[in-house]
């Protein structure tokens, strides 16, 4: 069964359900079955059939999951962007992809229309007339499992973003793996916090589908918004919540989430993305009785390990295991040498198995085993504890970005003569440091080159601190060292005025 069948298959089951809560209010299977079908039938009349791909601008939203099923019943792909994502990089994400729509409301929709021209139809969401017609002939494009689904667009370490390719059996392993796991019932409500955009919805979305639960959608101006979001979880009765651990941190230290009592409904709480310091851990195992899991994996292949925290994790010292396989994946380490890692050895974590995306648009099939560059330790038990990274591409707040190409925005700017960028701290504490060599007789500012670095990247790929200094330390072999950046800090050898 494909990704939008599981909404045709609960639609049927029963259409009165609530499918999705968010902002907008309530939609029901009936109501979104009908309404994606109204809108497959409009974008097929822009040309889109199987194999295509569409875009879809929005902010989170009822309707942006309408778009998304259309999309998938006509055969095609969807690509999401969100509301806040730059014009710029959502033209460049048009047309790397060569979508054949973008999709996007009012002011957005003018925005992409007046850059792509000619280079792709767009279709304006705000003309809702489609939601108030009858059902009309059932769009239900029958697909392969090996055929593309969706396109998300993650941070490339040339400078340029690199679409990964999932099909539906990608995502259906991962989903079908889930609802096992956690037991998903038609009763359930799935938070969902992580962005369409971020891997981690795929799980809150269909899920929930696959079981004709609801799905209760985070706004972005409620994602870190502490108070509200520890309300929501009251408010929503929420069974399953996932998102990255910052999200929960940033909940207990500045929401009062462990003020009062865990909602009685709450049965798992997931993260996953960045790890999770254990004194948080503890925290949420002494507020509530839920199962507490840590899921693994990157965007190339979603979730392929797992670990549930037991209570000897909570002794530990360091983030609980990442784990053992999941999504029926194959996952092992070998050292630079080809060798498994023995004792205390540490190697990088490879996966293999239905989860494995097909490629990067535009790139070679991924064919075969996919490296992560995540550096894990093989424990006494067979599973795995994650190390670090072995490149620049970090986690920040959740978000996966390679420092490249925050680098390579900041070096488009016509003042910067040297750029490097580093992280600073941990977890919800993670932050992007920047430091540039100017030109001579440079004027421009901090303020200058954020907003120079809004033109094409999204909001959290923005460095949080801009440092300008006069050179950048250099390894003996004339590398740049980063390791010595973070010392740069303490110099502030030269800042113009914003």
């Amino acid at each position: 069964m494909s990704l939008h069948q599981l909404v045709i298959a609960a639609a049927a089951r029963d259409p009165g359900a609530v499918a999705v809560a968010g902002p907008g209010g309530e939609l029901r299977y009936g109501d979104l079955d009908r309404q994606a079908n109204a809108l497959a039938q409009v974008l097929a009349g822009h040309g889109v059939g199987p194999g295509d791909r569409v875009l879809i601008w929005l902010d989170k939203s009822p309707l942006a999951i309408i778009a998304m099923q259309a999309v998938l019943r006509l055969g095609a792909a969807y690509v999401p962007a969100s509301g806040t994502t730059p014009v710029g990089r959502v033209a460049f994400m048009a047309r790397d992809c060569g979508a054949r729509v973008v999709c996007a409301p009012g002011v957005l929709h003018s925005l992409i229309s007046a850059e792509l021209r000619s280079d792709a139809r767009c279709l304006n969401l705000d003309d809702r007339s489609w939601q108030h017609e009858g059902p009309g002939t059932p769009v239900n494009h029958l697909v392969q499992s090996a055929e593309l689904a969706y396109i998300l667009y993650t941070s490339g370490s040339t400078g340029t973003p690199k679409g990964v390719c999932i099909s539906h059996g990608n995502a259906r392993a991962f989903i079908d793996w889930a609802v096992h796991e956690l037991g998903v019932q038609p009763g359930d409500r799935l938070a969902n916090h992580a962005p369409f955009t971020f891997d981690l919805s795929v799980l809150d979305l269909y899920a929930a589908f696959a079981a004709g639960a609801a799905v209760c959608l985070v706004s972005a101006g409620l994602a870190y918004a502490p108070g509200r979001l520890a309300d929501f979880l009251h408010r929503q009765r929420i069974s399953i919540w996932y998102s990255v651990p910052s999200a929960l941190i940033m909940m207990m230290r500045d929401g009062r989430l462990l003020d009062r009592a865990a909602p009685e409904s709450l049965r798992a709480v997931l993260f996953a993305g960045e790890p999770f310091p254990i004194r948080y851990v503890r925290s949420l195992a002494d507020w509530t009785s839920a199962r507490l899991l840590n899921l693994y994996g990157p965007t190339e292949t979603n979730v392929c390990t797992f670990h549930e925290v037991t209570p000897a994790d909570l002794e530990r010292d360091r983030p609980a295991p990442i784990g053992r396989p999941a999504s029926g994946s194959k996952v092992w380490a070998e050292k630079p040498d080809g060798r498994a890692p023995h004792g205390d050895d540490t190697g990088e974590l490879i996966v293999d198995g239905p989860t494995v995306m097909l490629g990067y648009w535009g790139s070679a099939p991924q064919l075969g085993p996919y490296r992560t560059g995540d550096i894990v330790r093989l424990l006494a038990d067979g599973s795995f504890d994650y190390v670090g990274r072995d490149d620049y591409l970090v986690k920040v707040r959740g978000h996966r970005l390679e420092l490249g190409e925050v680098e390579a925005a900041l070096s488009s700017h016509h003042d910067a003569a040297e750029v490097a960028v580093i992280t600073s701290g941990e977890g919800i504490d993670c932050r992007l440091l920047a430091f540039i060599v100017l030109r001579a007789e440079a004027n421009s500012g901090i303020l200058a080159f954020k907003r120079h670095c809004s033109v094409s990247l999204p909001p959290y790929m923005i460095p949080d601190e801009i440092f300008f200094v006069t050179k950048l330390p250099r390894t003996v072999n004339g590398k740049l060292d980063r390791a010595a950046l973070i010392d740069v800090v303490q110099l502030s050898v030269k800042e113009p005025a914003s």
